[in-house]
């Protein structure tokens, strides 16, 4: 079982990260291979092109990352997730094209307990993840460091649908935000979260009542899967949750959720809230960015706005939860022992951004609180 540790330190300078590839294509096994090779503190012990030939590999030596094609011949993907999260949660990082059926097929891998998504396309493969070696690796580390236990948590603990909470009212004093909203009678929650995440929003979401204020949402994800994503929620929630689209209002019992590689902003229309979907370059090597999102929140919200970062490696967000915090709104950090990855709630707690810590399972009180009297 993986323990979370320092994100500027290793496991351990004499401990290389274990990986296993598991891929139906000698292609990836071998660029992959040698992407990984090539990273210090990383060592390939195995490559298999089933996971029949990857279950047997595994009996000799087990691997501290798993890298997981899911459309594979004699067993799929999914059911050899299952059954390594069953017998010996390990980190596994799902290998999927950007088709919609490999989208369909990854979100049941993220529900099964997979931690993080690498994309590869139908074409041009050996050229791609070389040009994606950074992320590559990234990915890697990323998932040595995963808190197991946590994910096993979030995974066996569907939210709980909460009764009808009264609609939130009461204006607001505005904060340090220049342009936000002296006074309004609609609030705002932002959420911002990466690793582990997909799990983490669901325990959260799926415990909302639908006069919860409107939520948006950035979630490190590729490009295509986050409709997935949302439509997935969507059918779990009582709450509504769509992909977001330029212009949509944020209304009560809504949540927006960033589409993959576009930055989602908060603006202010008369004395309600609007998205804005656009381009633009990565923002702490991500688009969508969690601090691009924040940042806008204090500018345009204000007091009337709670901020939540949640599990995620590095620090996007931590700087935008701070203007948050300094713009007057209620920020909360998800603690340690619940979270995935600690590095992005981490960072914000270090910049002292977050004005609670909480459990996974207290974020959705929390927000359920701030929702009635305007206090998280």
């Amino acid at each position: 079982m993986s323990a979370v540790v320092d994100e500027a330190g290793s496991r351990g300078a004499r401990k290389p990260i274990r990986v296993l590839i598991v891929d139906d294509s000698a292609v990836v096994r071998q660029v992959m291979g040698e992407v990984l090779r090539r990273a210090p503190g990383i060592e390939v012990i195995a490559t298999a092109s089933d996971p029949v030939f990857a279950l047997d590999k595994m009996r000799q030596a087990w691997p501290d990352v798993i890298l997981l094609d899911v459309e594979m011949p004699r067993m799929d993907g999914i059911t050899f997730l299952k059954r390594i999260m069953a017998e010996r949660p390990t980190p596994v990082i799902i290998c999927s094209t950007l088709t919609s059926r490999g989208a369909e097929t990854t979100m049941q891998a993220l529900a099964a307990g997979a931690v993080s998504i690498i994309t590869k396309p139908t074409l041009g493969l050996k050229h791609f993840l070389n040009d994606s070696a950074a992320e590559v690796v990234s990915a890697v580390r990323s998932a040595a460091r995963a808190n197991m236990r946590a994910m096993k948590l979030a995974a066996a603990t569907p939210g709980t649908l909460a009764p009808a909470a009264p609609a939130g009212g009461g204006g607001q004093t505005a904060g340090a935000g220049h342009e936000a909203l002296a006074e309004t009678t609609d609030r705002l929650i932002a959420i911002g979260t990466s690793t582990g995440g997909t799990q983490a929003l669901e325990v959260v979401l799926r415990a909302l009542p639908r006069t919860i204020p409107g939520i948006v949402v950035v979630q490190h994800m590729p490009e295509k899967f986050t409709e997935l994503f949302a439509q997935r929620l969507n059918q779990l929630c009582a709450i509504e949750v769509l992909e977001a689209q330029d212009g949509q209002r944020v209304i009560a019992g809504r949540a927006l959720i960033a589409p993959g590689g576009r930055h989602l902003t908060v603006r202010r229309s008369g004395a309600h809230y609007l998205v804005e979907v656009r381009d633009g370059p990565p923002v702490n090597r991500h688009r969508p960015s969690v601090d691009v999102l924040f940042r806008s929140v204090a500018r345009y919200a204000g007091r009337n706005a709670m901020g939540v970062i949640m599990t995620g490696m590095g620090d996007d967000g931590a700087r935008g939860l701070r203007e948050l915090f300094d713009a007057g709104a209620a920020t909360v950090a998800q603690d340690e022992a619940s979270s995935v990855v600690f590095g992005m709630p981490r960072e914000a707690i270090r910049l002292g951004a977050a004005g609670r810590v909480l459990g996974l399972e207290a974020i959705a009180p929390a927000l359920i609180r701030y929702g009635r009297s305007g206090e998280g």
